[in-house]
């Protein structure tokens, strides 16, 4: 088991990769808690919960809505949970969103701590302290920032994933390697076979680097003022491509990545071998759909990005494997861009 810590201006969260999940009860107060899942998760793993209140949603997208939001204040409410009360998400991303989500807002904030249940929660989005819902047909536009004091990373939840789930999980682990750490970007190329046989010690040892890279950034930069924007390769044409095409996250933000990596070849930033190195990666994982989006869908997305100022995006490029740079264009740019990438694929 491995321990990281991500300290934060008045926050510290721990992240316990390798820990079984039913170690729970060592990390939360004795009374006062309550469980946010959903039903598939609450189906598959709700009769080994702890013994507190536990309540569920619809699994999905569809789920991260302020109407969701306000029936769980209201379950809460109706719990006699106050100030003192603690919020345990048991879930993949969309529940460790909604919960870190309700917690930051019930009664002012809330403790709360994660057990992450999917491969794209454990590599990605149960660390960094976001949250929030969709507006609409515009992604995560609602949130906050705040940190879960724990997570918990249990590599043998991980079976219980369908292989959709799971490789959209190893999605957001390929980007990480890509933006941050090249050795990982090794690491996953050899390890291909382990990977696809869901080897515990081997997916426990990639988890780790990511989060571990992940939390050097927050600790960095928790806002996203800066540096934390790098995370976000392959995420502007990824929600696009996400809301459009209704694809799994990870299957959308790989195709935001080969787009993010050729739109870095046109402008010089990386070789065509690295390029290729990068995007052979993504297609030997199958893990890119077709995703020939109309220019009337992309502009609506893409205004509404949270990264754009103006008329200007904050893109994030590749300069390299393990390397990657924010550069503020022309949001015209970045549609023109597509445009010529799905006409010379059609």
């Amino acid at each position: 088991m491995e321990k990281i810590t991500i300290n934060t201006p008045g926050s510290r969260s721990v992240i316990l990769v390798g820990e079984q999940w039913d170690s729970v009860t060592g990390w939360l107060p004795k009374d006062g808690v309550v469980i946010i899942t959903d039903h598939t998760v609450r189906e598959l793993y709700g009769d080994k919960f702890p013994d507190f209140p536990v309540f569920s949603f619809w699994p999905g997208e569809g789920s991260k809505r302020l109407a969701v939001i306000e029936h769980l204040a209201n379950q809460l409410l109706e719990a006699g949970v106050d100030r003192n009360g603690f919020l345990l998400a048991i879930g993949g991303g969309v529940v460790c969103d909604m919960a870190g989500f309700l917690a930051s807002i019930y009664m002012r904030g809330i403790r709360c701590g994660y057990i992450s249940t999917t491969l794209l929660a454990q590599v990605d989005a149960s660390t960094g302290g976001k949250n929030g819902v969709n507006l609409g047909a515009t992604k995560n536009m609602i949130g906050t920032i705040r940190q879960p004091e724990f997570v918990i990373c249990d590599p043998a939840m991980l079976e219980s994933l369908s292989e959709e789930d799971y490789l959209s999980g190893l999605a957001e682990l390929i980007k990480t390697a890509i933006i941050g750490d090249f050795e990982l970007f090794e690491q996953i190329e050899t390890g291909f076979g382990e990977i696809m046989a869901r080897n515990s010690g081997l997916l426990c040892d990639l988890i780790a680097k990511s989060v571990r890279f992940k939390g050097s950034v927050v600790s960095a930069d928790e806002m996203e003022t800066g540096l934390r924007r790098i995370l976000n390769f392959g995420h502007t044409y990824g929600h696009a491509i996400e809301l459009q095409k209704k694809l799994k996250h990870g299957f959308a933000v790989a195709a935001g990545m080969e787009l993010a990596t050729a739109f870095s070849l046109e402008r010089k930033y990386i070789d065509h071998r690295e390029s290729e190195r990068i995007i052979g990666l993504l297609k030997r994982f199958k893990i890119i759909d077709e995703h020939d989006l109309t220019d009337d869908q992309l502009e609506k997305i893409v205004v509404h990005d949270k990264k754009k100022t103006g008329r200007d995006i904050n893109f994030v490029f590749t300069h390299g494997i393990g390397k990657a740079e924010v550069e503020k264009i022309p949001v015209i740019e970045v549609l023109d861009f597509y445009k010529r990438f799905r006409d010379k694929k059609l």
